[in-house]
């Protein structure tokens, strides 16, 4: 697969499964030196019909070059398939990863991060790194490898999609993005149990790794209340959460040294992966 290397960071497209014929591929953002470094799976945007592994190339370099080596995952979507499909896509992802990390100077232990409906993905995908669907795809020769995460950086998710699909969607008739909950969900049923705040109501065991939720200010598609309702289910399940709030940035994030608050974004979020790497000590 082709690579590049520019500003001390590798960039590789690589193989992490196939279906049928059709290669399914993550972009490694590789540091530069020895490792072991970070690694993390980045989860795209797109309201789950759009995007790919190539989304947010600029927050993923600059990740590398502060060392942390990120995989940026294609997985399937609508017209392809729809939830769940996706969700063991991200899932052989993980695992593939964690299996794979270190021909890249990367460590076993990883992280995930994921904006807007990627943010919903990740963390759904962490809270049930175990269910059967999610983890319908086989990872060969290494069977025991589950995907749990030991951590999870969340960019303005959709992090409720029934909650955004009734508040926002249709209440503002906004035909494209009513669109995509449909396409994406199929029905009304699936996209209130695809939400993570059913999975800690109604779920027997949950993984709960560190969340740190990063949140637009006055952000109308991605609304607070949902949010917060998930911030405080998380806590009372015993969760570990963070949410942190900015101002000035573009829902198309893309960090610059011109724009201040977007280098605050990086700064947070790279000490979070680094405390949760245990390279530093946690504030």
């Amino acid at each position: 697969m082709a690579t590049s290397i520019s500003d001390s960071v590798t960039v590789q497209d690589v193989e992490y499964q196939r279906h049928g014929d059709q290669p399914r591929l993550a972009r490694i953002y590789r540091p530069s030196g020895p490792g072991p470094f970070p690694a993390l799976v980045h989860v795209h945007g797109g309201a789950w019909v759009n995007g790919d592994r190539t989304n947010d190339g600029a927050m993923n370099r600059l990740l590398a070059a502060r060392g942390v080596l990120v995989a940026a995952l294609d997985f399937r979507q609508p017209p392809e398939a729809g939830y769940p499909a996706s969700l063991s896509d991200i899932n052989l992802g993980i695992r593939w990863l964690k299996v794979n990390a270190g021909q890249f100077g990367g460590a076993s232990k990883v992280g995930g991060i994921g904006i807007s409906s990627g943010g919903h993905q990740i963390v759904l995908s962490a809270l049930r790194p175990r269910d059967a669907r999610y983890a319908a795809l086989s990872l060969p020769d290494h069977p025991r490898i589950d995907a749990s995460l030991s951590y999870v950086v969340a960019c303005w998710p959709v992090i409720d999609p029934f909650y955004r699909y009734q508040e926002v969607a249709r209440k503002l008739h906004r035909e494209e993005m009513i669109s995509a909950h449909q396409r994406y969900w199929g029905s009304d049923e699936a996209m209130q149990e695809g939400t993570p705040v059913h999975a800690l109501e109604h779920d027997a065991a949950v993984a709960m790794p560190p969340i740190l939720l990063l949140q637009r200010e006055g952000d109308p598609v991605h609304p607070l209340p949902m949010q917060q309702r998930f911030v405080a289910a998380y806590q009372q399940r015993g969760g570990d959460i963070r949410l942190e709030m900015f101002s000035g940035v573009a829902e198309r994030f893309a960090p610059a040294e011109d724009a201040p608050e977007t280098m605050r974004v990086m700064d947070l979020i790279t000490t979070f992966i680094k405390q949760q790497a245990g390279e530093e000590q946690a504030s």
